[in-house]
């Protein structure tokens, strides 16, 4: 796993030097995924690509050094996990409603010895009311089966006036973006053009709609879960 993240990381133009970390991450993610489940791809070069080096694209291609990055809905870790391994300066953090997923964070966090990154046990809807992560970061990011309407709501609220939300899609999202522009500018945002990428090592080209914030999210919102699903 780690000579093909290594590749990877080398096509994507960033240091293979993560790869070490990023294997190591891999391997505990397959040891626990026995046990709990944390993914549906079990084979180590899949996990290479459709996890690592599809995450590691953030990197890439959006100025991640420095700044303050929130991931709501991280499951697993990604993107937000791979992208603090990757961009040490970055300050991660990563939101999720089950304390097991954040469990097994916990133990990659030990186990690399990173420093960079915060947990919080919460529901997406609940965070963007938390007075000190409101509008309080320069990226938030979403690797979530959910559309653009909800995952906007979910996620524009804690970004910064002149930050973005970088939503992680299929190429053939375009339909979903154009349904969920109306409810994406009402809270702040404004859709930059799309930016797509092969993972390297395979035949995928995946997306991300960068949402930039122009204007502060009105104080209604993010709504409650019921509302937020009924748009």
């Amino acid at each position: 796993m780690r000579a093909r993240i290594a590749a990877g990381l080398a096509q994507l133009g960033l240091d293979p030097a993560g790869a070490e970390a990023l294997a190591a991450y891999g391997a505990l993610l397959l040891e626990t995924n026995r046990v709990m489940n944390l993914t549906a791809i079990t084979q180590p070069e899949a996990v290479a690509d459709l996890h690592m080096l599809d995450c590691a694209a953030l990197c890439a291609r959006f100025p991640l050094a420095g700044k303050r990055l929130v991931d709501v809905g991280t499951g697993a870790g990604f993107p937000g996990l791979v992208a603090a391994i990757l961009e040490r300066s970055c300050q991660v953090t990563l939101i999720d409603p089950l304390e097991k997923r954040l469990n097994f964070i916990r133990s990659v966090i030990e186990t690399l010895g990173l420093s960079n990154v915060t947990l919080l046990h919460l529901r997406g809807e609940d965070a963007g009311r938390e007075r000190a992560l409101r509008e309080a970061f320069d990226f938030a990011a979403a690797r979530a089966v959910a559309d653009l309407t909800v995952l906007g709501e979910l996620c524009l609220p804690l970004v910064r006036v002149g930050g973005s939300f970088l939503a992680m899609k299929t190429v053939d999202s375009g339909d979903e973006l154009q349904a969920a522009l109306p409810h994406l500018e009402r809270l702040g945002g404004r859709a930059e053009p799309p930016v797509d990428y092969l993972i390297p090592g395979t035949e995928v080209t995946h997306r991300v709609w960068p949402i930039a914030k122009v204007a502060p999210t009105p104080a209604g919102f993010p709504r409650r879960w019921k509302q937020i699903r009924g748009k």
